[in-house]
């Protein structure tokens, strides 16, 4: 007798249009991290969305990350903290939520510098948070006092 799988639960209405727009977002993303040199992408992702004030739905956040997430497993391409942390911060700041996006680094023995891209919401990680604390945050956009600036070295 073989194994029942468990029953999916049918997606809310909710998760249909975050997985709607976390596809465009991330294959956009990733064209950018590839194509653009990355003052643009920092002004790109300072400029990202219209400000909102109140509470922010943590089930929402959740729901946010899991649709980039789930589609950067499934994407025929490489993606990593940059390409989903650009992703998740665009479809954050086009519904006002203000997110942003930091920008890390670490020194690795023997590889040199490694970047790490993390996005907070409220100073509360939302994707990327797990490895952040490992590194040096050097920028955020949008530039945010005590938290790195805007400006890259060179």
């Amino acid at each position: 007798m073989a194994a029942r799988r468990p029953r999916r639960r049918p997606l809310g209405a909710t998760n249909r249009r975050l997985l709607a727009e976390a596809l465009p977002a991330l294959a956009l993303a990733s064209l950018a991290v590839k194509l653009a040199p990355f003052r643009r992408l920092a002004a790109w992702a300072s400029r990202w969305g219209r400000g909102r004030t109140g509470e922010v739905d943590a089930a929402f956040l959740r729901k946010a990350r899991w649709s980039v997430e789930a589609w950067a497993k499934r994407v025929p391409w490489r993606t990593v903290c940059f390409q989903k942390g650009l992703a998740l911060h665009a479809l954050l700041r086009a519904r006002g939520i203000p997110s942003v996006l930091h920008y890390g680094v670490r020194q690795e023995p023997g590889t040199g510098l490694k970047a790490h891209v993390w996005v907070t919401v409220a100073g509360e990680p939302v994707i990327g948070g797990e490895e952040a604390p490992g590194f040096a945050c050097l920028a955020t956009f949008p530039p945010q006092q005590g938290g790195g600036s805007s400006r890259m070295p060179g």
